[in-house]
């Protein structure tokens, strides 16, 4: 039997590196137009040939909800490693060498059957991540719910687009009825390793209240009350978050999956 997360020697670096020149540019350059964004009925625009207006940055969209963008060139990592990560991930020590300025604490919502070992089994969907991290300075406890990328994508069009992985989740607050995002990295392999492309959109808001949970949900999905729930900082911030995570991950994880999969071979 191979090594359990908790279980397991390894050191990941603590240094959070300066985030890329593209997304410094992106941060330095500000809010981009509400028509570069992708809005989320029109995700399989992203199976397409090339990239879309807007890879790296932060937009208001048409409908009143932020959208940040976030391109991570990955060298030496693969969507299958991608894919065993968020299904390997067991506790607040592994979620720390993910981040280890903004990431707090992590376990596995009731029910979970990982951790797995198997980097083509994405057990993690239709399970829920709780999580405690800070995000432009702010603490956020939430809940990131994975779904299936079918509910997003035409999934048949995966191996023609070159796609590897996708990682597809709802987030909503551990404190607040309140779901208010979804999510996409999808994951494409390149001659030196894989980029990562994300997507957050802020704003699609379901009030879990019971009774009257559908009527407020339906009061604040207007883009004016987008605009107001919703504030601007967390274009910026996101933006900052996911590059810094995603790059430190993207520096360790070829190490800890070999170490991991060769093990498993081993035994």
């Amino acid at each position: 039997m191979s090594e359990s997360p908790a279980k397991i020697k390894f050191q990941s670096d603590d240094t959070i590196q300066p985030v890329p020149k593209h997304v410094k540019a992106a941060i330095d350059k500000g809010w981009d137009e509400p028509e570069s964004g992708l809005l989320l009925e029109n995700t399989n625009d992203l199976l397409n040939p090339g990239y879309l207006p807007l890879e790296t940055g932060y937009a208001r969209l048409p409908n009143g909800q932020v959208q940040v963008a976030c391109l991570t060139h990955m060298p030496g990592c693969q969507g299958r490693m991608i894919n065993w990560w968020f299904g390997w991930l067991a506790n607040s020590e592994n979620y720390r060498w993910w981040h280890p300025r903004d990431h707090a604490w992590t376990e596995w919502e009731q029910g979970y059957p990982g951790p797995n070992n198997d980097p083509d089994d994405a057990n993690y969907i239709g399970y829920a991540h709780l999580v405690h991290e800070t995000i432009g300075g702010e603490m956020n406890k939430l809940r990131i719910q994975f779904m299936d990328p079918s509910i997003y994508f035409d999934t048949f069009r995966f191996k023609e687009a070159n796609v590897s992985a996708v990682i597809c989740a709802r987030a909503s607050y551990l404190d607040k009825p309140l779901k208010f995002a979804r999510l996409i990295h999808l994951i494409r392999d390149t001659d030196d390793g894989c980029e990562m492309r994300s997507r957050f959109w802020a704003g699609d808001i379901e009030v879990t209240i019971p009774l009257l949970g559908p009527i407020l949900s339906k009061l604040v999905n207007t883009k004016r009350m987008r605009q107001v729930v919703v504030p601007d900082n967390i274009g910026p911030a996101l933006l900052i978050h996911c590059a810094e995570e995603m790059n430190h991950l993207a520096g360790f994880l070829p190490a800890l999956f070999h170490k991991m999969i060769d093990q498993k071979t081993e035994d």
